[in-house]
């Protein structure tokens, strides 16, 4: 299938609610990239159906199988990259436990969940991950090769060098279904960070109703800022994600996002 085939399952109004800044775009992404179609909430997945049944190179079951694959591809190199690191070295930079009785293989936390990742092997949970982007994310996470411990010095993610177009994926994955999620519910939310373990401190931002340090990974902390809504003053509720000003140093912005948008779904699951 074709982006311009694609496209006329959209409403062609450029709303930006998928994260990409154009209908178009998003037609790209999904025929070509592999991207999922439900993220435009406008489609109807009865319509889409119809693309599943057609000949075989041709419809969006090939593209979501290319994009797997390329994945996988892309997380075995990034396997390979590690390979021959100096573990014992990179335990400190990326803030992983020490463990002398496994030399080669590293133990961390990744949104609570114990990590042990070795030169072939990669568990979380005892389980290795079924989504091949948590693997990219944990190997960039290593291959990048660390750093000193973030500082907690806050800033937007749009202040980043070339972020404009991950801040409307930002806001589409990960802070918008958190203000929806938690609407009314401050207290829930406070409840379900809680459960990811003991969290550093939040800076004080006088407007938010609440505030939290989540600790994605070791030394990538996401500050969740949490604004309730005000029916009578006319305001919605409304989440803002910072990042540390270093966070470049541990993930590039496809990876950063990515965990952004999974710290979001880890929230809410922890709330169902």
């Amino acid at each position: 299938m074709y982006p311009l085939d694609f496209i006329r399952y959209l409403p062609r109004t450029n709303c930006g609610v998928c994260g990409h800044p154009s209908c178009l775009a998003f037609a790209v992404a999904v025929t070509k990239g592999g991207a999922d179609p439900s993220r435009c909430p406008h489609i109807d997945p009865a319509a889409l159906e119809g693309t599943r049944e057609l000949p075989p190179g041709q419809g969006l079951d090939t593209v979501d199988e290319g994009q797997r694959e390329r994945d996988m591809a892309l997380a075995a190199h990034l396997r390979s990259k590690i390979r021959d690191l100096d573990f014992a070295a990179l335990a400190v930079r990326v803030g992983a436990e020490p463990a002398p009785e496994q030399p080669d293989c590293l133990h961390f936390r990744y949104l609570g969940r114990r990590v042990e990742l070795g030169r072939d092997t990669l568990r979380v949970d005892g389980l290795e991950p079924v989504d091949p982007r948590d693997l990219i994310l944990l190997y960039n996470y290593l291959s990048s090769g660390g750093g000193p411990a973030p500082r907690c010095i806050w800033v937007g993610l749009e202040s980043l060098p070339n972020s404009i177009s991950k801040v409307r994926t930002l806001a589409a994955y990960c802070e918008q279904p958190l203000a929806r999620r938690f609407k009314g519910r401050r207290r829930p939310l406070a409840d379900v960070c809680g459960r990811l373990g003991p969290l550093p401190p939040a800076p004080e931002v006088a407007s938010a109703d609440f505030g939290a340090v989540i600790p994605v990974l070791p030394h990538v902390p996401l500050c969740l800022l949490f604004w309730d809504e005000a029916p009578e003053e006319g305001f919605d509720s409304r989440v803002k994600v910072l990042v540390d000003e270093r966070v470049l140093d541990f993930l590039d912005l496809e990876s950063l996002v990515f965990a952004a948008e999974r710290m979001a779904e880890r929230l809410m699951e922890l709330d169902a």
